[in-house]
């Protein structure tokens, strides 16, 4: 009887650690079994130098326009005397957004202040070739001046998160959206379409929840309404324990009200004012538990038959960075990035 109960536990830890370890909605909610990378945000205080990456100039982001004319990604990591480091695959996303948005500016937003690494220049420098991207740094406590954020995240709000570095990234993709407007995107998401006249949308990622990883709000009423409810809801239910409450938690409450809608599927521009919530083969065309399908050969047709059609493809790097891709493999990924992003794609080295 030992044995068999001692058996038993063996097969239900087991059973536990692969489901934490594979099902990212578990992962998001039970919080204490997925690790923080780490918890030192004291880069977000460094000081700039002249041959680090310049600050981040406001002035140059076009405002007022009722079209999404910018597109920004952030990154909020601290890089260590090394200098700044951008792999190939974010850089992908940029090149991708940069290259499919001609009429667009990109920017590309540090919060650690550090020069380029040597590692890493030569992402940056293919990036470069394209006039409408833009390197900034930014600092948080300046970022937030004059915003609804300013008192609430000065109160140390991100300092006691168990994942500061990833919820700076939830904070600043809403407060950029309802300073300056325009188009969100994380950085494992590349670009496939034009992007340059959607308005106001997010899309789903299931028919359970908005996805925070493409979110466009302009410089109309609607857009105004829905920056400023996110922004609200993100101070009134922040939770520095809850891995992604802060993300696609936003953006789903915060349209669940104004759409007077519980589902996604409900959540149609008549019920919503005007704002679109894509359905998930837009953005998310391979659903997180699938996320392998972009990294096999195994049925590639129709992987590519699933993704023909989306605008954009996100590629669900918390759970697929250590999957390699060569540039020579004929994977999915590596079909769409030799499209897509082709400057990166063929100065990367061998793996991509």
């Amino acid at each position: 009887m030992k044995k068999r109960l001692f058996l038993c536990f063996v097969c239900a830890v087991i059973l536990f650690i692969l489901m934490i370890s594979t099902d990212n909605d578990f992962i998001q909610h039970v919080s204490p079994f997925y690790p923080s990378s780490s918890n030192d945000i004291t880069c977000y205080e460094g000081a700039n130098s002249a041959d680090n990456i310049p600050d981040f100039n406001p002035k140059s982001v076009p405002k007022g326009s009722t079209k999404d004319r910018n597109i920004f990604f952030h990154e909020t990591s601290c890089f260590d005397d090394g200098g700044l480091l951008l792999n190939a695959r974010q850089a992908c996303a940029v090149e991708s957004a940069a290259k499919m948005n001609p009429k667009t500016k990109v920017y590309l937003l540090f919060v650690s202040p550090a020069k380029i690494s040597n590692q890493s220049k030569e992402m940056f420098n293919q990036l470069r070739t394209y006039p409408n991207i833009h390197l900034g740094h930014i600092y948080p406590e300046e970022y937030v001046k004059g915003t609804p954020l300013d008192v609430w995240y000065k109160s140390g709000v991100l300092k006691k998160s168990r994942w500061p570095r990833s919820h700076m990234s939830d904070i600043l993709r809403y407060l950029t959206l309802w300073k300056y407007g325009g188009i969100y995107l994380d950085l494992d998401v590349v670009v496939t379409a034009s992007l340059e006249n959607l308005t106001n949308f997010a899309g789903a990622e299931d028919s359970d929840d908005v996805a925070a990883g493409a979110i466009g709000i302009d410089a109309t009423t609607l857009g105004r309404r829905v920056a400023d409810a996110c922004i609200r809801d993100l101070m009134k239910n922040f939770r520095g324990n809850l891995w992604g409450n802060n993300g696609p938690g936003v953006i789903t409450r915060t349209l669940q009200r104004i759409c007077s809608a519980k589902y996604v599927r409900d959540m149609t521009p008549a019920r919503c004012a005007g704002f679109k919530v894509f359905p998930p083969s837009t953005f998310y065309p391979i659903h997180y538990k699938n996320w392998k399908m972009y990294f096999e050969t195994k049925n590639k047709n129709a992987t590519m038959k699933m993704i023909e059609k989306a605008m954009a493809i996100h590629v669900w790097n918390k759970l697929s960075n250590a999957r390699e891709v060569r540039v020579d493999s004929d994977v999915p990924y590596a079909i769409i990035a030799r499209k897509h992003c082709p400057k990166i794609f063929n100065n990367c080295g061998k793996i991509f």
